[in-house]
Parts: structure tokens; sequence; C-alpha cells
């Protein structure tokens, strides 16, 4: 499913993967369709299934993770019409309506992606100077906070500095928001090594509440939003296969394309391979 359509309900938007319609004026109901975005760019092609995975693993995560979360008690079938009931099972749920803060909390904890090749050019990553000779998806000393902009539609999003992130947010929400991002990412690998995967990376995305108080929002931990290896693979110095969205770009890097609308037509063995292994990181960390 590329596009939902609900009726019942006004459209509020729809972003690169998710299409959301308004539930009042404090709630929101999130279709994950199966759309995939690969460096800012939404492919023609969908990933079948994917919505699906995304959104059994979030409520998977969301209910682990000791954080409040924007989570509604409440059946995506029941907010909609009879006749839509079919298009938001399994791929929707209903969220407090919140302002998120601008900027994606990216947590690393091996060095991989973009942060392999600053490291290869600066011995940084996203201004976090760190060990010289690290090798290829070495596991870093520490776990590192690496903030992004959250870029309108169609622009990149971009790497920032803590500083630069406390200029956007506020100090005190720039620190709350790194502690909570490091300690959320430390529990989730921590049990994910339990199940003989490591995640690599992540990004988390947070609101403020009325009180204040940091609340988890969007998908959390997903292939979209995270790097996963098989333990058993991992090799420092050599690029384990992913479990994740990164299978998409490896193929689309090798692709002559200037990373700019319209992209590639995904070939129908990516695609499948691609849903084998959205499915297969879904039942080892979940275990449906």
């Amino acid at each position: 499913m590329l596009r939902s359509e609900i009726r019942s309900l006004p459209l509020v938007g729809r972003g690169k993967v998710r299409d959301m319609y308004a539930l009042g004026e404090d709630r929101l109901l999130m279709v994950q369709t199966d759309r995939i975005s690969a460096f800012d760019v939404v492919m023609e092609d969908g990933i079948p299934g994917k919505g699906e995975v995304l959104t059994a693993m979030t409520r998977f995560w969301l209910g682990f993770l000791p954080l409040p979360n924007h989570l509604c008690d409440e059946a995506p079938e029941s907010v909609v019409a009879e006749d839509e009931r079919k298009i938001v099972a399994g791929r929707a749920i209903v969220a407090r309506r919140l302002k998120p803060l601008p900027m994606e909390a990216v947590c690393r904890g091996y060095l991989a992606g973009s942060g392999w090749k600053d490291y290869q050019k600066s011995g940084e990553v996203c201004g976090v100077k760190l060990p010289a000779g690290l090798r290829l998806a070495e596991k870093l000393p520490q776990t590192i906070f690496t903030p992004a902009t959250k870029a309108p539609e169609g622009e990149h999003d971009e790497n920032i500095s803590f500083a630069r992130a406390a200029q956007i947010v506020g100090e005190e929400t720039a620190e709350k928001t790194r502690a909570a991002a490091l300690s959320l990412y430390e529990l989730a690998a921590e049990k994910a090594r339990e199940c003989g995967v490591i995640i690599a990376d992540t990004k988390f995305e947070f609101a403020l509440g009325e009180d204040g108080e940091l609340v988890l929002i969007d998908e959390a931990l997903t292939p979209d939003s995270s790097r996963f290896w098989d333990a058993r693979e991992w090799k420092p110095g050599e690029n384990p296969e992913s479990y994740d969205k990164q299978f998409v770009r490896d193929w689309l890097e090798k692709q002559n394309w200037n990373k700019q609308p319209p992209p590639p037509r995904l070939p129908a063995d990516i695609v499948s391979a691609t849903t084998k292994r959205y499915r297969e990181i879904q039942s080892r960390l979940t275990n449906k």
C-alpha cells in the first residue's frame, strides 16, 4: 500500500512513509504505508508488508522502553469507517498530537554509514572526536549522540553538533534529549544482543508534553530508523550484511543517480530481498 485513502477523517499530511489524519484536536491516526525513502527521496516502488513490520516493531519497543510515549490505548479500526478498517489493520496507531522537537536524536554504538565516511576524513563523527585507528563497523569506546536536523520534505537532513542542537531546542532540552536517547539505546542494544542482533545505530524522535516531560514519538527501533547486524556475522573491518534500509541504500549507491528525484526504480529482487530482511529482523527481535 503506497498511499492510504481514509475519507472519514481529515488528512493532516503525508510524510515520506506515513499518512496522518486528525482525530479531533488532540490525537492523530498515523498510517504506516509501504513507501520507502533513501537519501531523503521517496522511491517509486514500495516494500510489501513494510508498514505492518514497522508498526509491530514500534509497538513492541514502545512497550519495552521506560519513557512516556505518544501511543493512545485506542484501536485504529475503531476510529475509521467500517469499510476503511482493512486499510488500517496492522499498520496504524492512534497517537497523541504533539509538536516534535526539530531534531532527530541519533545514537551510534558502532562506526558505520555516514559516520564512517566522516571519520575517514576528519577522525570525528559529527564533531565528536574519536580515537585514531578505528576500523569500519568497529564498536565505539562509548556510544555517541549525534543529532541531526529535521529537513523539510524534498530537502536533506543534516548532521549537526550538540552545540548547534542546543541552540535550536535550548540547552536544557538538548541535555535531556541526549541523556534519554543514550539510555534508551543502551537498553534496546542489550535486549537485541540477547537475540543475537547488534543495533549499530538508531534515531529517536521526541516531543515535549504539556508538563515539559520528554515524550518518545514516531517510530522506534525499526529497520527504517536503525542499522541491524547479525552478531554472528559481525567482524570489525568488514561491512556486515544489513537487515534494514541500508540494503536499499547500498544498491542505490551503485547506480548512476545524483540522489535527487526521480529515483531509480527498484528491481523486483531488491524489493523481495528487502521484505525478507525486514520480516526476519522483526521475527528475531519480537519473536513474532
